[in-house]
């Protein structure tokens, strides 16, 4: 049997195309880029879209719906009598444990890892951990209140479950999901972000397709299920989407709806996993439908809202009459999608002056020590130098190009990167006569960072913005000479 879902049209599995229509303009006319959406209903594709330059085989950074994976590793574990929802955490690291056991941290069972119920107030960070021991600072990090008593989102916890799938089972969670969950969905053996001593990172850092969101979904949508067969137990995907602890007081908010395990309620009797800037795996019971979206969106409410506002009503008990235009007009929309780019002129007459000369910075605090631009007919080279040494990326002037590069790897994963390069889709314009704007796609990733080069009197300013970020998403002007 076929690992991949059908594909059919919206009104076929009784979806208005109108609905998702609506949802893709919403989006356009709304500030933040999505990168992908599949729409599934009844175990059918009936929309799938990328925005270009990303595309259908591209593994794109997960963040914290890797959380999701992190728990379904557990499912698996506790289903083969590996480890059990009640075992004590310090049971699992011996070696590990502070002089002094405090009654709470004893207290704390791999069902508080999983629920975010392990008792801290403060997330432990592992950031600055001096001997690269995460469990081990996990450990020792203050336990004020009974597990399971209160919630606190807790990437350190997710860590730690993926720490412990290793313990129990001797394979990290990406090998031990290999057989049970990867290669019975078809699902390219997913790129992970590792601890120093090698353990996935567990609560972040895992890279999949689209397509293996939806089928991730469409599995716990069949409470386990997969082509007939059972994978993954119908007690464990219940107890996992269900609620475990408080996290708010409901309403409106989807962050406030309830955890279960590694998982988020959500408005409409629906759950989800989620990660930043918009990596969505929706899971709709009620209505037998997955979303799954990658993007990069500063505001990840507003997506679930625009859900609800167009997509949910157009979903109707029964298959709709054909609609022909309706189905072509959203056909266009999912194929003409792209990632918005700087629009302008294809030269500038000061591009023959600016063409192949180093400019250099003083000091600043993106740490880029110099930039050379050589522009050709349709392209541009950049070539700039920072604290990690030299990078080269190629720019499409009215198109996107595409670079292996090392540029920009150290500040989105510092040491953790899983790759040796990144892929970045560059596509720029002469916004004005003296300004060459470019926008860079990394294109595993959600960041598309703006970079605008001014030219004037021998001198090049450089302004970054960045369309996400966990911190601030523009960069102050730096200015370079050429010779320093």
């Amino acid at each position: 049997m076929s690992n991949e879902l059908p594909r059919t049209s919206p009104e076929a599995q009784g979806i208005h195309s109108e609905g998702i229509v609506s949802f893709l303009d919403s989006i356009t006319e709304n500030p933040g880029e999505l990168h992908s959406l599949i729409v599934a209903r009844h175990g059918n594709i009936v929309a799938e879209g990328y925005w270009k330059p990303y595309s259908a085989d591209r593994q794109h950074l997960l963040y914290s719906l890797s959380k999701s994976f992190t728990s379904t590793a557990a499912g698996f574990a506790v289903q083969e009598g590996f480890l059990s929802l009640d075992d004590a955490v310090i049971s699992f690291f011996p070696d590990d444990l502070p002089a002094e056991i405090s009654p709470n941290l004893a207290a704390m069972k791999v069902r508080h890892l999983l629920m975010m119920g392990t008792g801290h107030e403060n997330e432990p960070s592992f950031w600055q951990c001096p001997d690269d021991n995460w469990a081990k600072h996990f450990l020792a990090t203050p336990v004020q209140r009974e597990p399971g008593t209160h919630f606190l989102y807790n990437t350190a916890a997710t860590y730690m479950v993926s720490a412990i799938v290793k313990k129990a089972t001797g394979l990290d969670m990406v090998e031990f999901l290999k057989p049970r969950l990867f290669v019975p969905l078809d699902i390219r053996e997913p790129v992970t972000e590792r601890c120093p001593r090698g353990i996935p990172f567990g609560g972040s850092g895992l890279y999949l397709t689209t397509n293996d969101i939806a089928k991730f979904g469409q599995l716990y949508l069949q409470k386990g299920i997969w082509n007939g067969e059972r994978l993954l137990s119908e007690e464990w995907v219940d107890t996992a989407t269900s609620k475990q602890i408080s996290n708010g007081d409901g309403g409106e908010n989807e962050w406030g709806q309830g955890y279960g395990f590694q998982f988020w309620r959500c408005r409409h009797n629906a759950y989800r996993g989620d990660g930043a800037f918009g990596q969505y795996c929706l899971v709709m019971p009620d209505q037998d439908a997955v979303i799954s979206i990658t993007s990069g969106v500063p505001d990840m409410g507003r997506i679930l809202n625009l859900i609800w506002e167009h997509i949910l009503p157009a979903m109707q008990s029964a298959p709709l009459a054909t609609s022909p235009e309706a189905e072509g007009k959203l056909r266009q929309r999912l194929e003409s999608r792209a990632i918005i780019a700087p629009e302008g002129a294809t030269s500038s007459p000061i591009a023959e002056q600016a063409t192949g000369k180093t400019f250099h910075f003083p000091e600043n605090d993106q740490k880029i020590h110099s930039a050379r631009i050589d522009f050709a007919n349709d392209s541009a080279t950049l070539l700039i130098h920072d604290q990690q040494g030299e990078h080269s990326l190629e720019i499409g002037i009215g198109n996107w190009r595409e670079s292996e590069t090392t540029f920009l790897m150290d500040r989105l994963w510092g040491n953790r990167s899983p790759f040796q390069t990144a892929t970045i889709a560059g596509k720029g314009a002469w916004t004005d006569e003296h300004t060459f704007t470019a926008k860079l796609c990394l294109l595993s990733t959600p960041s598309c960072p703006t970079f605008i080069f001014a030219f004037t009197d021998g001198k090049i300013s450089l302004a970054v913005k960045g369309n996400i970020g966990f911190g601030p998403a523009e960069h102050a002007e730096i200015v370079g000479s050429e010779g320093g």
